[in-house]
Order: C-alpha cells, then sequence, then structure tokens
C-alpha cells in the first residue's frame, strides 16, 4: 500500500504515483484531490485498485482518479483508464455494475419563491409518477420487441414514442444512442430483468431532486444552459437498472475463462478482461451498450413522467413549469474515444467508473450550442447538499481523458449508515432544512446520508483547482424522491 510520500506533487490537486512504485505498473497513477482527501483515500483500497488498473494489458498514458474516490469492485469509484484499441482490454469492473448510471438535469422557469406552498403536493406527484424502489416494476409496459429497440437504438425509442423531444436527444450523451449495442448478446436473464423496469428509478443511491439555483458563477454559460438565479430544476440520478447489472454479472463471469485463454495475468481476479477485438470483448462491449441504451431511455422517461408530475401540480398556478432537457451525461460506462496520449492521437477505449465525461470547448461529440463553453457536467451532492453544474475544459483533455468527477463519494459503507443513524432523526433533519422527502424506506434513506458521504463543495474545489472543470451555476435541494 502506498504512503503519501510516495506521491510526486504535481500541485495542490495534483498528485501522481510513478511507475517505479510497483514492478507490477505500466502507467503512472495520477490523483486529482487535495491532500485531506487524498489522505484519506489511503484508508481504503480504492489507490490500491487504481495501482492494479494500471497493470492491465494495453493501459494507456496514465491512470486518473477523481477527489470522489472510493473502493469499488475491482477499478476504485471515480477512476478513469484508457486502453488502446483495439489490442488493448475491455473491463467489466472498470464500467461497474450499473452500466451508464447518469445523471439529467431539467430546467424550469418557476421561482423558487412561488413554488414554495406547493413542494410537498410536489414530492407526492414526483413519488406518484416515478415509480421507485428495488426491483420495483414502472407503467411503460414494454414487449420484446420494444426492449429490442430500446436496448439498440436508446432514446430515439422514447422519441417515436412522445416521450422526448429532439432537443432532449440533442443535450444527452451520443443523443441518447450508443452505435454497436446488440440485444442478441444479452443473456435471457438480462432480458426478463429489464422488461417492466422502464422508466423506475431504483433503490440504493438513485434519486429524483428539485433544487433551486441557488448562486450563478458564469452568467454566459448558465444562460446558454437555460439556468437561471433562483429558479427550480430537476436533477435525475439513475442507471439500467437490473438488465446492466445482470449484463455485468454475466460478463464477470463468463471472463474468467477468458482471462485464462488469451494468457492474461491480473493483479486482482475482480479486474477480469479480455481483448476488445476478441469475441468475447466484442460481445460485452455489444452488451454494455445496449445497456448503456436502456439507461438514456430510462432517464429520458423519467423525465417525461416528472413532466406530468410539474404539470399536475403547476399548471393552473404558475407560468413556466415546463421541464426543458440541460443535458445527460453518463458516469459509468466505456467510450471509443480519441485523445492526445503522450504527444500523439491515440484511439482508446476510455472506462470511466463513477467519472463523468468533462469534455472541453468546441471538441467533438457536445451539442453545438456548447461548443465555445464546453460540454455540461453535472455532479449531484449528498442528499440535503449542494449540487454542482460545471462545464469541461481544455486541461481536462490534456491531462483527465476528457473525465471529472461524478459526485461526492461515499465515506462510509451502507451498512455502517445504517448502525450509525436513525432514519426517523435523519428525516427530522432534512425537514429543519426545508427539505421535503419521499422515501421507499427509513433504512434507504439512511443509507444515504449526508454524513456518509465527503463534502462535495471540497470535491468541487479539487477538480477546479485542478483545472478539469469550471464552476456554473450551484444548486439547492427542496424535494428528494428515493426508493
Amino acid at each position: 500500500m502506498p504512503n503519501l510520500i510516495d506521491f510526486v506533487k504535481i500541485s495542490d490537486f495534483e498528485w501522481e504515483l510513478p511507475v517505479s512504485f510497483s514492478t507490477s505498473m505500466s502507467v503512472p497513477v495520477r490523483i486529482f484531490a487535495t491532500e485531506k482527501i487524498l489522505e484519506a483515500a489511503l484508508v481504503d483500497q480504492s489507490i490500491q485498485q487504481a495501482i492494479n488498473a494500471a497493470s492491465l494489458p494495453g493501459v494507456e498514458g496514465h491512470v486518473a482518479v477523481m477527489p470522489d474516490m472510493h473502493q469499488g469492485y475491482g477499478f476504485p469509484i471515480g477512476g478513469v483508464a484508457a486502453t488502446s484499441y483495439p489490442n488493448g482490454v475491455i473491463s467489466p469492473g472498470g464500467i461497474g455494475y450499473d452500466i451508464n448510471c447518469g445523471v439529467r438535469l431539467l430546467a424550469s422557469r418557476i421561482d423558487v419563491e412561488e413554488a414554495a406552498g406547493e413542494l410537498s403536493n410536489l414530492a407526492y406527484a414526483l413519488n406518484h409518477y416515478c415509480p421507485t424502489g428495488l426491483g420495483v416494476s414502472g407503467g411503460i409496459k414494454l414487449s420484446l420487441e420494444d426492449l429490442k429497440q430500446v436496448c439498440e437504438t436508446g432514446s430515439n425509442w422514447a422519441l417515436k414514442k412522445g416521450y422526448a423531444t429532439q432537443q432532449d436527444l440533442r443535450r444527452t450523451e451520443e443523443e441518447g444512442n450508443i452505435k454497436g449495442a446488440d440485444f442478441k448478446k444479452l443473456s435471457e436473464r438480462a432480458k426478463q430483468r429489464g422488461l417492466p423496469q422502464l422508466g423506475t428509478l431504483g433503490s440504493g443511491n438513485h434519486f429524483i431532486e428539485v433544487d433551486y439555483v441557488d448562486e450563478i458563477f458564469d452568467q454566459d454559460a448558465a444562460e446558454v444552459m437555460g439556468l437561471s438565479q433562483g429558479k427550480l430544476v430537476v436533477m435525475i440520478h439513475c442507471g439500467s437498472r437490473g438488465l446492466g447489472h445482470q449484463v455485468c454479472s454475466d460478463a464477470v463471469q463468463s471472463l474468467q475463462s477468458a482471462v485464462k485463454k488469451y494468457g492474461i495475468h491480473l493483479e486482482d481476479r475482480e479486474l477480469v478482461c479480455a481483448p476488445i477485438n476478441s469475441p468475447e470483448g466484442k460481445e460485452y462491449l455489444a452488451a454494455m451498450r445496449a445497456a448503456a441504451n436502456f439507461a438514456f431511455c430510462n432517464r429520458q422517461v423519467l423525465a417525461h413522467l416528472a413532466r406530468k408530475a410539474f404539470k399536475s401540480v403547476f399548471l393552473k398556478k404558475t407560468k413556466g413549469y415546463e421541464l426543458s432537457q440541460v443535458y445527460d451525461i453518463a458516469h459509468n460506462i466505456g467510450k471509443i474515444e480519441t485523445h492526445q496520449i503522450d504527444g500523439q492521437l491515440k484511439k482508446v477505449c476510455v472506462h470511466r467508473k463513477g467519472a463523468t465525461r468533462a469534455f472541453g470547448p468546441n471538441e467533438i461529440g457536445i451539442p453545438s450550442e456548447f461548443a465555445k463553453i464546453g460540454q455540461p457536467v453535472l455532479i449531484p451532492g449528498s442528499m440535503g447538499t449542494s449540487s454542482w453544474v460545471m462545464v469541461g475544459t481544455p486541461r481536462s483533455m490534456a491531462v483527465s481523458f476528457g473525465s471529472s468527477c461524478h459526485g461526492a463519494g461515499r465515506v462510509m459503507s451502507r451498512s455502517k449508515a445504517k448502525k450509525t443513524f436513525s432514519g426517523s432523526q435523519l428525516r427530522t433533519e432534512l425537514s429543519q432544512k426545508g427539505i421535503q422527502i419521499q422515501a421507499g424506506s427509513l433504512a434507504g434513506l439512511v443509507e444515504e446520508a449526508p454524513a456518509a458521504y465527503k463534502d462535495v463543495d471540497e470535491v468541487i474545489e479539487a477538480v477546479v483547482g485542478a483545472g478539469i472543470t469550471k464552476k456554473v451555476a450551484r444548486l439547492k435541494p427542496l424535494v428528494v424522491v428515493k426508493g
């Protein structure tokens, strides 16, 4: 295990563990964090997991780790690793079980003071329209052919069904449709788990949150995004539900034999992987993309349902209740991208696990209206704390494969949180802060207690200090709906 003295300090917000630290490492590990955050991270296995990832076949440049880092399966959550394409490997552990878990932000023209008397009604309406909870089924009934279209065309299916607008798709990463998905690569179990779950939130740290724009730091960028001081916004955080989890479970199991077949040495068996250009690698990549498209469509349908909730509460009371899309971005995904690495443009498979794409201005792949400001980066806080809207920068392209953090990052396990906090007390504390809560269970609420997470503002200061994002707006919560 490394100690703080093993790191080379590049700046107050950037540290590097050189390849000389371990004979297994092919590339350095680059950490974006304050010294305080880095020291705290040395307590769990997150840095060791990054070291292990730096040994994968075909890994390029360096392994990047964000300040919201914590221990995950194989890779650290908050980790970014690029492998050469097509001769490097793809690893399910570098993407995660909740494939394309991500965040969508919608903006309204409703002033927070106008809405004050309707927040409890709004919390109830969102909970009513948007199904939550472990394994819950939704109101969207899919045939097997529908599910195939969802998995292979993503949010385009929702557009055809009237659940989306053209702007929604334009302001979604990959326009809500990652090419190369193949429904046939999903197991029957994955399909059966996905059939009833489109348009559902799930449990764990997934949520729908109504916030207001508390402070704007970049007025020009905020105007482009449609954000105004004091206006309500909606943040949706969820992923590919049981379908995505099953895709990862299937791959972790099946790729055990691929490791032996291709003679791959692993520092940790949780790093199970396969060459991208192998039959096994191609099969996982196609299934992962199908799950990612399901997740894009899932958040799109939830956005449609959130719009129905807002309309039911505000239609006869105030103007501006319509919710316009700001952006939708994944933070658990593998993408084929081109990056400048060691002075050369290289095509690589970028694994982002608990890390958000943060492309800078004028980069290919972001909507034209954001070309001058950079891609929106959405960073939810822990329940009851600030969330942030940022933009990517040219430096993120140079040092972090166009990536940033994805949230606050846990400092306490869910089991420890259950032993530490009281659900009723937490509900009372949030209520005293003026936050309306709709939760499926007190146990689930306790798992996501704010004290179980890092200070999101400190995490934000680290990525801003490192120059990989810029602040646009800070959001403050009013309503939280959780499974």
